[in-house]
């Protein structure tokens, strides 16, 4: 491997200042080489907190640093450009959620992806666990059969976020949350692009299902953003599926993340819910098996470390799980724009 991965980070906001940066830096097989955003103070700002030795506004100008992987935490809809952008000059790219908002950029990327062999990776922070792991491979392994149905369902304490208010955990960061990404719907703000993507990344990266059409609704947000999401699916191997998401957690309960999938030799049960853990296969043979998950281990534990750290050892040559890949992200694009598309039309929509 080489010694160090030079990293820069494109759109360094308030999630890459509260966390991409600080996780590089506390990477010792890392090097933190540039760092864009704009405004110029903002710039001056996190070049001296963080010792950066090179800042720019223009995403373009990292690659007179010569990184060998680049962090775009830029707003939603730029997430395409600058994961583009990044490829085209030859680095790995950690590109967040959602990796993108339109179907066809999903397609361009996974393309580069597939033609540059080099990695991209979104940080779905509950697919690089242990349990999420062990979900997917003992589907993989063929512990329920085929696939026949799915019960998705994820929860966060988060109306404030999509509602348009400033999010209250994070009144002591650096920088808030901006309203514009979050909670505008014509700038892919909602609790699907925002949070209904970890959900469906769970559910694409544990199974090989592939989306083929959905149906949705949903209820909405003061500024028009979607607060709740409700959604019926179709899927290969004539899988059905239902999904469903909510902002309207209380602030002192912990985000929830159920799913269920039914196949034709069991079941696969996975809840990780902080204080009620459970990853357990139900065979109708009765052979069945009970992970044991830690008190904590499920949301308690959701690392956001772990997948930059997963990160850096593949710009630096080593091994480690991709567990939110271009595969991953190019069909949970699928599904929020099909599902976004059916709630506005009423219609069920393929999934392209």
């Amino acid at each position: 491997m080489e010694e160090t991965a030079r990293i820069a980070v494109v759109g360094a906001g308030w999630w890459a200042c509260e966390f991409h940066i600080p996780h590089v830096l506390q990477n010792p097989n890392a090097e933190l080489v540039s760092a864009v955003r704009l405004g110029v103070d903002e710039l001056n700002h996190i070049k001296n907190r963080f010792n950066i030795p090179h800042v720019s506004e223009n995403h373009r100008d990292v690659y007179s640093q010569n990184p060998d992987g680049v962090i775009v935490s830029s707003p939603h809809t730029f997430h395409f450009e600058h994961a583009k952008t990044a490829l085209e000059n030859g680095c790995h790219v950690l590109v967040e959620k959602p990796m993108v908002t339109e179907t066809q950029e999903a397609g361009d990327l996974s393309k580069m992806v597939e033609q540059s062999r080099k990695i991209l990776m979104t940080p779905y922070g509950l697919n690089h666990t242990r349990y999420m792991e062990l979900a997917a491979d003992h589907i993989r392994n063929g512990q329920i059969g085929k696939i026949k149905h799915i019960i998705l369902h994820m929860s966060s304490a988060l109306m404030d976020l999509f509602g348009g208010e400033p999010m209250l955990e994070t009144k002591n960061h650096m920088y808030r949350p901006a309203a514009s990404t979050w909670s505008d719907p014509k700038q892919a703000g909602g609790y699907g692009w925002g949070q209904m993507t970890h959900a469906l990344a769970a559910l694409f990266f544990v199974t090989d299902l592939e989306p083929m059409a959905v149906h949705a609704i949903a209820g909405i947000s003061p500024t028009g953003a979607d607060y709740f999401d409700a959604g019926v699916l179709r899927f290969t191997q004539e899988a059905t599926g239902t999904i469903s998401g909510a902002a309207g957690l209380p602030k002192h309960c912990p985000p929830q993340l159920d799913l269920k999938v039914y196949g034709s030799e069991g079941m696969l049960l996975l809840d990780v819910e902080e204080g009620r853990e459970r990853l357990q296969i139900r065979r109708f043979d009765e052979n069945d098996t009970i992970e044991t998950m830690e008190l904590g281990e499920g949301f308690g534990s959701y690392s956001t470390q772990e997948s930059v750290n997963r990160f850096i050892t593949l710009c630096r040559g080593g091994q480690a799980r991709n567990c939110g890949d271009h595969v991953v992200g190019s069909k949970t694009v699928q599904v929020l724009k099909a599902m976004y598309e059916s709630i506005s039309t009423g219609n069920t929509v393929k999934c392209k």
